[in-house]
């Protein structure tokens, strides 16, 4: 039991020297993320695109 208290006594003071972003960061960042991921998933979008035109143009695919 005497570990137990102790891990805890510890996880409590490190929590305690953690620097959380502000808010703004944090939606910024957010932002950021998401305007990527979209990016991205159009850009692999407009890949599959290409190359099912390409492969119903050799008739590979129906």
């Amino acid at each position: 039991m005497d570990k137990f208290t102790e891990y805890f006594k510890g996880v409590k003071s490190e929590w305690g020297k953690i620097t959380w972003p502000e808010k703004k960061q944090v939606v910024s960042q957010t932002i950021i993320v998401l305007v990527i991921v979209i990016a991205f998933t159009i850009y692999i979008y407009g890949l599959d695109i290409i190359f099912k035109a390409i492969l119903q143009l050799f008739n590979l695919i129906k």
